[in-house]
């Protein structure tokens, strides 16, 4: 987001208070937040929070990861931070369908110094997961993407991910609107459906982090 917070719809006071008592962007995320925010305007909204891509690599570091995947790659925010927390071999394969966007992304990973360890795949998301190996070989997994797509990339991440892994998922409280009875749009559903298949799946332990536009924290059992 252009801000350093997204939940507007959580108090104010108290999401700045948090965001405030984060790791702060560097210079390479910061230009890259500018960057984003001047070639594509409103959809600049579609970028993580500065807090959360901090908690991005707080939680990858804690996996002590060597492989990641990433859906949905926009200019490039929450694949830095990824890849920033894992082991010096580690490497991320990175999901998306857009040449425009993930540009920007290919420039800021090498400004980061991390163009060697960030493998872009354009090309239906779905596609790619499928073609991975089937075996469990992902130590986490960031889902960002079309929403209504969450459900089928979850099935095909989960048994790749190693036991003790982690998948985060964002966008899972959609500005409040999933606990809205009013709301009842095509992506709301989707997203509440999702919620409730990984708060039934028996695979894995979660948890839905009220942080920026809120994050599912799952991990691996």
């Amino acid at each position: 987001m252009a801000s350093r917070f997204k939940n507007d719809w959580f108090d104010p006071a108290v999401a700045a208070y948090v965001a405030e008592r984060a790791a702060p962007p560097d210079e390479v995320l910061t230009a890259l937040r500018d960057e984003t925010r001047e070639a594509t305007g409103n959809r600049a909204g579609m970028q993580i929070s500065a807090d959360q891509g901090s908690l991005l690599t707080l939680l990858t570091r804690l996996t002590d990861g060597r492989r990641a995947v990433e859906v949905g790659t926009f200019t490039g925010y929450s694949s830095i931070c990824i890849a920033r927390g894992l082991q010096p071999e580690g490497r991320l394969l990175c999901c998306d369908v857009s040449e425009e966007f993930t540009a920007l992304a290919r420039r800021a990973w090498e400004r980061a110094g991390l163009g060697d360890r960030i493998e872009l795949r354009l090309a239906p998301a779905i596609e790619t997961l499928r073609a991975l190996p089937s075996d469990e070989h992902l130590d986490l997994a960031f889902i960002d993407a079309d929403k209504e797509g969450y459900a089928s990339y979850w099935d095909e991440l989960v048994p790749r991910i190693k036991p003790g892994g982690l998948l985060l998922v964002d966008n899972v409280l959609w500005s409040g609107r999933v606990a809205d009875p009013a709301a009842d749009d095509e992506t709301t559903a989707a997203i509440r459906a999702f919620n409730d298949k990984v708060f039934a799946d028996d695979r894995v332990d979660s948890q839905i982090l009220p942080i920026a536009d809120g994050l599912t924290l799952a991990r691996k059992r």
